[in-house]
């Protein structure tokens, strides 16, 4: 069973929609072709839904490029009493790529986790391929996204009928390749000889927190303001999704050993999940990377 997952990172998605893209040039077919399970986080849940729908990664890139900035523009500068970001921008993508398919819709088994703060518990939304927990088939594919992509004090909750608050899932899968794993090996019944992930991250960041020997640690170390703009990197939150994934890899690794195949680079520098002037440099990247990996990833999918 070979299984595609593909981390959550705002903005830098960008830079695994380019190595899909530069794959599908390269094999002249759509990637969801050559996997059986695809799970996506966050912005990798659009990217996820996309491919389990056949889609062309050249459409999702220009998606990125189009509406990178209008998802991006502040409506707060701090996000003390709203939101930084309004989510009308991301729905309308979402509801232009997506449509009217409903969960239900899709056959090939599509996994996105997401958080139910309602309740306090993280969930999975699951397309229609027969899984006992699969309670609300009726759910829009747009929707299910959208509930994954709402990063907290950037983005509202995603409300989900009258039933729940959703919010990204990244806060504890934002590499979903071990729900992923753990899906193969519970519902489809899988021995851990017989799965195949490849995970595809959004970029390695060098987050800096510098001990500078200030004598107060408070929310400007952890969320800091520009002057004298007042926009506020989302140092801490991008630090918790870097960690929820490179946990994941190095567990998946030391589970599956060879049969894990994990595609990401290092930055070099800080490029926060809402830094849109980063898109071409990312897009580029993911171009580069794909071709330095490309005999492994070739390998991957054809054995």
């Amino acid at each position: 069973m070979k299984l595609l997952c593909i981390d959550g990172g705002g903005i830098r998605g960008i830079f695994a929609s380019a190595i899909l893209q530069a794959l599908e040039e390269e094999v002249g077919h759509p990637v969801g072709e050559f996997f059986d399970v695809v799970a996506g986080t966050s912005t990798g849940a659009i990217i996820a839904a996309s491919v389990s729908l056949n889609k062309n990664m050249k459409e999702i890139y220009d998606s990125y490029k189009h509406y990178g900035g209008k998802i991006f523009t502040r409506q707060a500068k701090v996000g003390l009493f709203k939101s930084v970001y309004s989510d009308r921008a991301l729905r309308h993508l979402l509801k232009n790529a997506f449509g009217e398919v409903e969960l239900k819709d899709i056959t090939k088994p599509l996994l996105i986790p997401a958080v139910d703060i309602t309740h306090g518990k993280p969930f999975t939304h699951r397309s229609n391929y027969g899984h006992p927990d699969c309670d609300d088939l009726s759910i829009k594919v747009w929707d299910a996204v959208l509930s994954s992509c709402s990063a907290p004090v950037y983005f509202p909750p995603n409300k989900i009928g009258d039933q729940y608050l959703s919010i990204d899932g990244g806060l504890w899968a934002n590499n979903p390749s071990l729900v992923g794993l753990t899906e193969a090996i519970h519902f489809f019944q899988k021995g851990m000889k017989e799965i195949n992930i490849l995970s595809i991250g959004t970029g390695l960041q060098s987050i800096d927190f510098t001990n500078n020997n200030d004598k107060y640690w408070g929310i400007n170390q952890w969320l800091p303001f520009q002057l004298p703009s007042m926009k506020v990197t989302p140092k801490l939150l991008d630090l918790a999704l870097h960690l929820s994934s490179e946990s994941v890899t190095y567990h998946c690794q030391l589970l599956l050993k060879e049969q894990y195949l994990r595609i990401n680079e290092d930055l070099g520098e800080e490029v926060p999940f809402d830094e849109v002037n980063y898109m071409d440099i990312l897009s580029e990247l993911g171009r580069n990377v794909f071709h330095k990996q490309k005999n492994d990833i070739l390998s991957f999918i054809e054995n």
